[in-house]
């Protein structure tokens, strides 16, 4: 006899659908170890691309959620894959592949609207859980991290205006007083519970100051707010 369900027990949410990624990187042996890690974890494949200009095409052709985008390839780098992705295709999240954690080009992508980004050799699990993250809109780095990154490099590429990192223009007059001061310590990289206990404000209130700052200043995700606030010079290296 088949199973009634229970009218007691309310139905549970639905499940996510998986999301559709696209590995892009000149090496064929990263791209299949990939490949094999997520689609092992139920995590759908849509294509591969040995450059960035193949990146472009293929997710124009493929629309994937998530484009995995090593940095340094031929033909086309991963920055300018990135911004050419973005720009088509906004909803679209950019994690970007290094082998140092420091690499003045994750910064500039970052700048660019990359959701994060993950060392070549990650775990088999933290790939699949960074994926499955900015598939649902978050942004996979701690803000700590991004600060660091931050700190680095923006100062030198303002100095230097020879790099490929680009200014997020935004005008903070948008924002009330309140806001700005939430913008300020998130660039500082405070969490949302930090940032409440900072502040004397509950999470759902801090939560609803995020949200707004990153609508009126068409941000996609905290570590663009972080980049904006040194670009900005909301926040300086040093500052804590």
């Amino acid at each position: 006899m088949k199973a009634q369900p229970d009218p007691a027990r309310p139905p549970g949410p639905a499940p996510l659908p998986s999301p559709r990624v696209l590995i892009a990187d000149d090496q064929e042996l990263i791209r299949t170890g990939f490949r094999l890690i997520l689609t092992a974890r139920g995590i759908d494949v849509v294509g591969e691309a040995a450059d960035g200009a193949e990146a472009v095409a293929a997710e124009r052709r493929l629309r994937p959620n998530v484009v995995l985008m090593d940095i340094r390839m031929p033909t086309m780098d991963g920055l300018e894959a990135t911004r050419r992705i973005l720009e088509y295709s906004p909803r679209c999240r950019v994690l970007m592949l290094t082998t140092f954690d420091l690499d003045r080009y994750v910064y500039a992508a970052l700048a660019l609207g990359a959701s994060g980004f993950l060392l070549k050799d990650v775990t088999a699990d933290h790939l699949a859980a960074a994926v499955r993250l900015v598939d649902t809109g978050d942004a996979l780095l701690a803000p700590s991290i991004t600060r660091r990154l931050v700190q680095r490099f923006a100062s030198a590429d303002q100095s230097a205006g020879d790099g490929p990192t680009p200014a997020i223009h935004r005008d903070l007059a948008a924002l009330t007083p309140r806001e700005l001061e939430v913008l300020t310590l998130l660039g500082r990289g405070l969490s949302n519970t930090e940032l409440a206990q900072a502040l004397t404000l509950s999470e759902a209130t801090v939560k609803t100051h995020v949200a707004r700052i990153f609508a009126k200043l068409a941000l996609r995700d905290r570590a663009q707010a972080v980049v904006l606030a040194y670009e900005t010079g909301l926040v300086t290296p040093g500052d804590t």
